[in-house]
């Protein structure tokens, strides 16, 4: 699927195909795009544990529960608990310097050793080694990042995934070795579309000039129509929920596993 495709087509999708595995292959995909993703300070942030459904026994299942996320631990075949680690920062000048030697850093920007050792890690990089919130916020947003390659990985396969609260994390600890420096994020189901692919229609989203700003603060962005036009065309806009048959989609999916209608 042609990138700008992928992004209009991601959905949050929460029925999914409870009877039909996800294939290891495509995991590993959605892995390889999180591990591809930017990374400040050339960092390991993000860690993931990869969980078939089954593996979940039904005490911890019971406990991810929460208002809003319950139907979908059910009909989800594959668990992808997403975290960062805190000691992210270990070893950064060393990948900090190999960038230097690849010539991703080059001299012609400031970057050097003597520049990593001797300025970067003791000023800038150190602070936030000693400095929790700041290796919280950077730790999360990082991973954030990493985590969207892996919902629009997912789409490009042709599976169907949203990201949900990380409600029972000690138990998932215990249950699956996780180590204490790894700090939960959001977990991530993943499966096979029972709905329609468009779920019901594009979400809606505020129009540019409301969220983006051009030159000061005072100026919004005002978008040209002709981009518009072909994002249009290119399938990054798409038609707006909710679709006409949305309802009684809707209906059919609850009546098939006996749910509220």
């Amino acid at each position: 699927m042609e990138f700008k495709r992928v992004v209009g087509t991601r959905r949050s999708v929460r029925w999914l195909k409870p009877w039909r595995q996800v294939e290891r292959e495509k995991i590993q995909v959605m892995l390889e795009a999180a591990n591809r993703a930017s990374r400040s300070m050339n960092a390991d942030y993000p860690r993931a544990l990869v969980v078939n459904r089954d593996q979940v026994s039904s005490e911890i299942r019971e406990s991810l529960r929460n208002p809003t996320t319950s139907v979908e631990l059910d009909l989800a075949p594959t668990y992808i608990f997403w975290y960062f680690d805190l000691g992210y920062v270990d070893g950064v000048q060393d990948r900090l310097k190999e960038l230097v030697d690849q010539h991703a850093l080059s001299p012609s920007h400031g970057w050097s050793h003597a520049y990593v050792d001797s300025f970067l890690w003791p000023q800038v990089l150190k602070p936030i080694a000693d400095n929790m919130m700041a290796l919280m916020f950077m730790g999360a947003t990082e991973t954030g990042i990493a985590i969207c390659n892996s919902l629009n990985a997912a789409v490009d396969q042709g599976l169907g995934t949203c990201l949900h609260a990380f409600t029972a994390p000690e138990k998932v600890k215990q249950a699956f070795g996780v180590p204490d420096t790894w700090i939960p994020v959001w977990l991530q189901l993943v499966g096979y579309p029972l709905e329609e692919p468009e779920a019901g229609g594009q979400r809606p989203r505020r129009p540019l000039n409301k969220l983006f700003f051009e030159g000061n603060c005072d100026t919004p962005w005002e978008e040209d129509l002709e981009v518009t036009e072909s994002l249009k065309q290119d399938g990054m806009i798409q038609a707006p929920g909710p679709f006409s048959y949305r309802e009684e989609e809707v209906r059919m999916l609850s009546q098939m596993f006996g749910l509220p209608r």
